[in-house]
């Protein structure tokens, strides 16, 4: 009997999925997509009923040779790239190329990489699922008609190197509106009357008020607010009423993909693309020492809550030992999945209940060990018994007011003793009262009125644009990561530390697209797009006739955007600015950084300025700052300066162009990898902003996030 050949797309799940199976099986990785559309042309024949070109992938040539002679002498072929749609399209690919008649090939699906579950999926390998792979190739059709097509006129209108998505588009749109609102909001004023309270025992507690009358108090100035002061003035206070109730708490469902972003983005810090990469590699295998390559968690592309009886049983088990039978519930908790969820796979969890974060923590990188600890409380909290939360509240009275208090304490922290969610804002913190009894007196120390203003929506996070994206039903939560990291990199968004923040192109190539392909950039229909994809994989869908629905208004809007779209590049506004060189008027132009004044004698004199507007309206130009460093030019001693050019900040002589030193421009923070090396910042051919040892090519340590001081 000749061996079997199973064919993964990672080379770690190879050397995972190797020690599980013996010598009868030879497994081999295609290291991702072995084919794709061609990248130079649209690779779609619109005529032909939409018919997708593939090509393969350069590079990918000796891998499909070594495929190939591994799967002829194969009894079996088994196919087991991830179990989604993208692994399905890759399993699709491979058999087209090594076995086009299907004759010994086999799908087979891994929720975990454990050997249980592997020779379980051996043995009850299933077929290539068809409609999951037309699901996959409609989406990829489906963008590549709008990127490939609506691109090069941006390209054409505003500058080379733009980019729009039928998701990513919304996805900036979304943040260009929130960004609207907060530039419209108007704040009004409130205030409010908080009282210090002591009693008998000499304990102090905070109180606000609510109610006058009986109603609701709503203070609106400083007028308002010294009323309540006056009235107040010498009163008498006591407890009114006082209600103290035992409640529950429950725990959180155990992650699923975008809960894990999320949840990842909150408490680590980390973008939604490092969480994907760091739990791709939990989820393929981690070398741990005498065991070998180990897979720590469930599959990470998942929308289910669903987990399995055999990890409930274990996390119980593990419960029970580590905190007690008090911390396991009488049944095991339940979670439903929303009515959209696929249920294909189980929710995110760890698959060995041996390996303790804390156990491997030597054979884990630092974030590494950070996620996996993540996932592994989430998951162990699910299964405990509720927390029971003691509530008190309290009504404070004094002749027709009432100040009201409360405070919790934890009577038994069932979960919480493991895992609480974290929040997208910042939630007020009750304290604790001390103990109170009806009409018991009160010492009132200080009455103290507090102006506040109402406050705008917050700006997106990478945490709650990813809850909004699932929630509208845009995009995928796999492909999420994706989308932020390619709208911060068109520079249509930046991250100002947690925040995104639309920049100029962004909202000018939003409004563009706005106008022009209104269905594109529209939420509902963006999201009624994703539900037919996943009629497509359910197979109640035919892919081509989604295509031809979409095509017919869309080529429409394409080829009046091609003639009717302004475009920004040629657009010169005239300003009353005269030009310091040669005395011409300066225009308002477009450029690679925004709006900035040129001269209209252009390209005879090429002098440029930046500019602002003040509180009337007008143009003023305005002087590029330099930021002055303490730092001494090494040449000539004087200060050196930061300055900005193609490859990201320098610093440059302020003595130039008598003197023309440069050097890297320093963050001050140590290079992780080499002593004495200080990470500077430097720009890709892409423009992306990294960050690098100054002792390249000696320590060729970069990245693309910029480290905390206290960490690096």
């Amino acid at each position: 009997m000749g061996k079997s050949l199973v064919i993964v797309e990672s080379p770690a799940k190879a050397k995972t999925i190797n020690k599980f199976l013996g010598k009868d099986f030879t497994v081999l990785a295609s290291v991702g997509h072995i084919k794709d559309l061609p990248k130079n042309k649209l690779g779609i024949e619109i005529e032909n009923d939409f018919e997708p070109h593939y090509e393969i992938i350069k590079g990918k040539a000796n891998t499909i040779k070594e495929l190939k002679k591994a799967g002829k002498s194969a009894e079996k072929i088994y196919l087991a790239p991830d179990p989604d749609r993208e692994g399905e399209a890759i399993a699709w690919h491979i058999a087209e190329e090594i076995d086009k008649k299907k004759e010994k090939t086999l799908r087979v699906l891994f929720n975990e990489i454990t050997e249980k579950a592997v020779r379980e999926a051996i043995e009850n390998p299933t077929t290539l699922d068809e409609h999951k792979f037309e699901a996959q190739q409609a989406r990829r059709v489906l963008d590549r008609l709008v990127g490939y097509q609506v691109s090069p006129i941006l390209w054409d209108k505003v500058r080379r190197g733009l980019s729009a998505g039928r998701v990513q588009s919304v996805a900036v749109r979304l943040i260009c509106d929130r960004e609207r609102q907060i530039q419209a909001f108007v704040p009004k004023e409130y205030w409010s009357v908080e009282a210090e309270f002591e009693t008998e025992r000499n304990e102090r507690f905070i109180a606000k008020l609510a109610k006058k009358d009986n109603k609701k108090v709503e203070l609106t100035n400083e007028q308002e607010a010294g009323v309540v002061l006056k009235d107040l003035k010498g009163s008498q206070f006591h407890v009114a009423e006082v209600e103290t109730k035992e409640t529950k708490r429950n725990p959180t469902a155990p992650f699923t993909t975008s809960k894990l972003q999320q949840e990842s983005s909150r408490k680590l810090g980390f973008t939604a693309k490092k969480t994907m990469m760091l739990a791709q590699q939990l989820y393929e295998g981690i070398d741990i020492g005498e065991d070998g390559p180990v897979g720590l968690i469930s599959y990470m592309r998942t929308d289910s809550t669903r987990i399995s009886n055999e990890a409930i049983e274990a996390a119980r088990g593990y419960i029970g030992s580590k905190y007690g039978a008090e911390y396991v519930p009488a049944k095991p908790n339940v979670y439903k999945s929303k009515k959209k969820s696929q249920d294909a796979h189980e929710a995110i969890r760890p698959t060995y209940f041996q390996y303790t974060p804390d156990s491997i923590k030597k054979h884990l990188s630092r974030d590494q060990y950070k996620l996996y600890q993540l996932i592994w409380n989430r998951f162990i909290a699910c299964q405990m018994t509720p927390a029971l939360i003691d509530q008190t509240r309290a009504q404070i009275a004094a002749n027709n007011y009432i100040f009201s208090a409360s405070g919790s304490s934890v009577k038994f922290p069932g979960f919480m003793a493991v895992y609480i969610e974290g929040q997208d804002v910042e939630e007020e913190k009750e304290e604790k009262l001390p103990p109170l009894k009806k009409n018991e007196a009160l010492k009132l120390i200080e009455l103290k009125p507090e102006q506040h203003f109402t406050q705008p929506p917050p700006r997106f996070t990478e945490a709650s644009l990813v809850k909004e994206l699932e929630e509208l039903g845009i995009g995928r939560p796999s492909t999420y990561a994706s989308i932020i990291s390619t709208i911060q990199d068109r520079e249509y968004v930046l991250k100002d530390k947690t925040q995104l923040k639309p920049t100029e192109l962004g909202f000018l190539v939003t409004d563009m697209l706005i106008e022009s392909f209104p269905e594109i950039l529209n939420v509902e229909f963006t999201a009624h797009m994703e539900e037919e994809l996943d009629m497509i994989a359910e197979g109640t869908l035919q892919w081509r006739k989604t295509m031809q629905e979409f095509y017919g208004p869309f080529k429409e809007s394409l080829e009046k955007a091609k003639k009717d779209m302004k475009n920004v590049k040629a657009e010169e506004v005239p300003t009353d600015i005269s030009c310091e060189k040669c005395g011409k008027m300066m225009v308002i132009k477009w450029g690679r950084k925004g709006k900035f004044l040129a001269c209209s004698g252009y390209p005879e004199c090429k002098s440029t300025k930046d500019f602002k507007t003040d509180e009337e309206g007008r143009i003023v130009a305005v002087e590029r700052a330099e930021e002055t460093t303490d730092q001494a030019c090494p040449n000539c001693g004087k200060p050196m300066v930061v300055k900005s050019g193609r490859f990201g900040k320098f610093l440059a002589c302020s003595a130039y162009p008598e003197c023309k030193t440069t050097q890297p421009y320093s963050t001050g923070i140590p290079c992780p990898n080499d002593d004495g090396g200080m990470l500077v910042e430097r720009r890709s051919k892409k423009g992306r902003t990294f960050f690098s040892c100054s002792k390249y090519p000696k320590c060729t340590y970069a990245t693309w996030e910029l480290p905390k001081k206290e960490e690096a």
